[in-house]
Parts: C-alpha cells; sequence; structure tokens
C-alpha cells in the first residue's frame, strides 16, 4: 500500500480503507501486506504533501484486524531508525501478529524527508554499510538472548528483546534492491527475500545470475531465497477499459504499465516464474477497489503454482 489518498476518505475514515484493502488481499488469498516505509508521498505515486501513515503504527494496526497475510515494510529505509529500534519493532509486531511479520529493509533514497525529519542522509557507500550492520543486528535480536556486536556505523551491547519472536528463528527478512556490487551480495548474505522490480526478462536473469554468484561466494544456496518482483500490471476485463486506465498514467510511465485480463497477466508472470521468480507484489494504485483486488484473487488462483504477494 504505498497510497493513501482514497476518494472521499479523509481523517479517521482513511484508516478504515486500509483495513478493507487489507482484508479484501487475505481474502482474495494474497500472502503478505505491505506497506511503504515513507515520511512523504513519492514521485510517481503523488505530490509529496498528500497523506502518508508511519509504518509500523499502520502495520501493528493492520494486524490486529487480520489473521492470516503476512506484514511487512516494502521496505524500511535503514537510516530511519537505530537498527536494534528497528529489531525491536518488527518483534513486536510478530507478538502482536502472532507470527506474521517480516523485516523488509534496503539503503533508503528519498533525501527530501530525510531533509525534512533532520536525518543524516550519508553517501551510497556508507548506507550500505549501515545495511549490512543492521540486518547483522536484527538477525541476533531475533535468535540469540543477550547478542552484543560492535562496528562501523552501530554497536550493540547484550541488547535484550524480550518477549521474542514468535516465529522460530525470527522474521524472514526481506532485502529491497538489485544493486549488483552490495545490495545482492547482502542479499546472498542475509535475506530470505529478494524484492525486485519486474522489467526486462533478459536483464532480470542476468542480475539473478550475478545474485548466484554472490551466493557461491558467501556460501549460501541460492534456492532458499524466495526472489519477488513488482510488477506493473493492471488487470481489466476489456480492451476499453484498459484504453481508460492507461490514459490515467501519466505518459512517462506508461511504458512500464501494461493493462491485461487475468488470463493474460498469468501468461505475463509464468514467464518470470519459469526464470526463477516465487512472488508478485502489486500495489493498491493498480488494485483501486475492493472488485479489483477480487479479480487479482483470480490471477491467483490460476497461478496456484506461484507464490504471490500483495
Amino acid at each position: 500500500m504505498p497510497n493513501y489518498t482514497f476518494p472521499g476518505a479523509t481523517g479517521a475514515a482513511l484508516f478504515d480503507r486500509v483495513v478493507e484493502s487489507a482484508r479484501a488481499a487475505e481474502a482474495a488469498g494474497f500472502g503478505l501486506v505491505t506497506v511503504m516505509d515513507h515520511f512523504y508521498q513519492i514521485g510517481g505515486m503523488g505530490p509529496e504533501t498528500d497523506p502518508m501513515l508511519e509504518a509500523y503504527t499502520t502495520l501493528g494496526a493492520i494486524a490486529a484486524h487480520t489473521s492470516k497475510v503476512r506484514l511487512s515494510t516494502l521496505v524500511t529505509g535503514v537510516t530511519y531508525r537505530n537498527p536494534a529500534l528497528l529489531a525491536k519493532q518488527v518483534t513486536t509486531l510478530d507478538v502482536i501478529s502472532k507470527g506474521r511479520a517480516m523485516l523488509g529493509i534496503g539503503a533508503a533514497w528519498n533525501e527530501s524527508e530525510h531533509m525534512g525529519y533532520g536525518i543524516e542522509f550519508p553517501p551510497i557507500a556508507e548506507r550500505m554499510e549501515r545495511l549490512d550492520e543492521a540486518v547483522t543486528i536484527a538477525k541476533l535480536m531475533f535468535t540469540e538472548e543477550r547478542p552484543s556486536f560492535s562496528g562501523k556505523h552501530y554497536r550493540i551491547d547484550r541488547a535484550l528483546n524480550s518477549p521474542r519472536p514468535i516465529q522460530a528463528g525470527g522474521p524472514k527478512v526481506l532485502i529491497g534492491g538489485m544493486g549488483e556490487k552490495k545490495t545482492l551480495r547482502i542479499l546472498a548474505k542475509h535475506g530470505d527475500i529478494g524484492h525486485w522490480f519486474g522489467g526486462d526478462l533478459e536483464d532480470l536473469k542476468r542480475k539473478k545470475r550475478v545474485f548466484e554468484e554472490h551466493c557461491v561466494a558467501v556460501g549460501r544456496d541460492p534456492s532458499s531465497v524466495l526472489l519477488t518482483l513488482g510488477v506493473g500490471i493492471i488487470l481489466v476485463e476489456n480492451e476499453h477499459e484498459a484504453k481508460v486506465w492507461l490514459e490515467r498514467i501519466p505518459e512517462a510511465r506508461r511504458a512500464m504499465i501494461r493493462a491485461v485480463s487475468v488470463p493474460q497477466a498469468a501468461e505475463i508472470l509464468q514467464t518470470y516464474v519459469d526464470a526463477g521468480f516465487g512472488g508478485f507484489t502489486f500495489n493498491n494504485p493498480t488494485l483501486p477497489t475492493l472488485e479489483a483486488i477480487a479479480r487479482a484473487g483470480e490471477l491467483i488462483k490460476l497461478m496456484s503454482g506461484s507464490r504471490v504477494a500483495s
């Protein structure tokens, strides 16, 4: 859910729409509901002044209104929170949700909100170092009673994380990003799930090979990591509806979006499944109504051999 701008829903009614969407996704068979970890709306979704809810408060509230879907950010910016505090927040979400939390995390990128909130925005090389250390700390706090760690940017000293996560081994770690030198190596080293953005299939296959090389370097079986894609698909019933949808999309983004029927979408996604990708994310601007979410449920049934995420 990267978007919290709903027609006729402001103030207290805004979160009611969030709950409706999350419940509809759960009923449709989605395995995961995510929210953005941003403080401003981001470019491509709307003006930065559009409503944006804080991620972990929102996930905790969604947890109380759902029972099956996993819950995560897509993804937390490593710079936004002390990593030990982040591990505590995700552990708390795991307890509240009875074992449905995931830790979604990436290197952060939106300089505007860093400036607005007075958060340090170091160069990308340092942010990648911080990402590696942050995930190390989180996994220690998920799995050990009183862990210590001293890195270049972060440290913990016999950190206490009680209550413990509900999930054995702690929440799964989702690494967002496709950077070949650093991000994919961190995914190979630490991640359970990688989230990339769909595009040219051959380029994605090439990146997958790079990821597999990183796995060999760190002694990891690449098949133990689920690779997922954000796909630019809008589900429509006919060509007229497809035309109407595409006219609403800014011209600069139209090349990245396909408006297709459910059977057509299944054919498209199957090519990615065949290439080794095991899950797909859809966002609420392309599934803006309860009916659209239910239509995505039809796609999930067709793709019964795949793992599909929202």
